[in-house]
């Protein structure tokens, strides 16, 4: 789902009209227009601040690729249908959550933090999305809190 198609329909499911998103971003009723019609794009920040107002997760928003059948639980990286990128349960099976850079044998790679996760995958982000770094990290720190793995590490904090 694009973008546009996406804010359109949550803020429907929400009972808002284009106004009142407005207002509750501190933009004008056309700039809502403007994305929900795809002839603009809000960048990130913006993403960010429409995800927490509508309340649904930043990954709802964004357009993810057809072929992703899945993300995974850890770092968020989509899964294209190659069983190479997924990780390992303890019992050898392919894990339909985690990624093989953050999973194997049934545990994750190495005891390291979200902080720590984003500073060694933000590059990788950065370089296959075209983004900076400063937004990659913005990504994927507005992404990973709603993750598997760290809503787990977190109601366990």
């Amino acid at each position: 789902m694009a973008i546009g198609n996406a804010i359109a329909t949550h803020r429907k499911a929400r009972g808002l009209t284009q106004e009142e998103l407005a207002r509750k971003l501190y933009v004008t009723r056309q700039a809502v227009s403007r994305w929900e019609n795809d002839e603009t794009t809000p960048g990130i920040d913006m993403c960010k601040l429409i995800a927490v107002t509508l309340d649904v997760p930043l990954m709802h928003l964004v357009e993810a690729p057809e072929s992703i059948d899945g993300y995974c639980q850890s770092c968020g990286m989509g899964f294209f249908g190659d069983p190479e990128t997924h990780g390992t349960n303890a019992d050898g099976s392919a894990s339909d959550e985690y990624c093989t850079w953050c999973y194997q044998n049934g545990a994750f790679q190495g005891e390291e933090s979200m902080d720590d996760l984003i500073e060694r995958c933000a590059p990788y982000m950065m370089e296959s999305t075209h983004v900076s770094y400063e937004e990659a990290v913005s990504i994927m720190g507005a992404i990973l809190p709603h993750l598997k793995r760290w809503q787990e590490e977190g109601a366990s904090a």
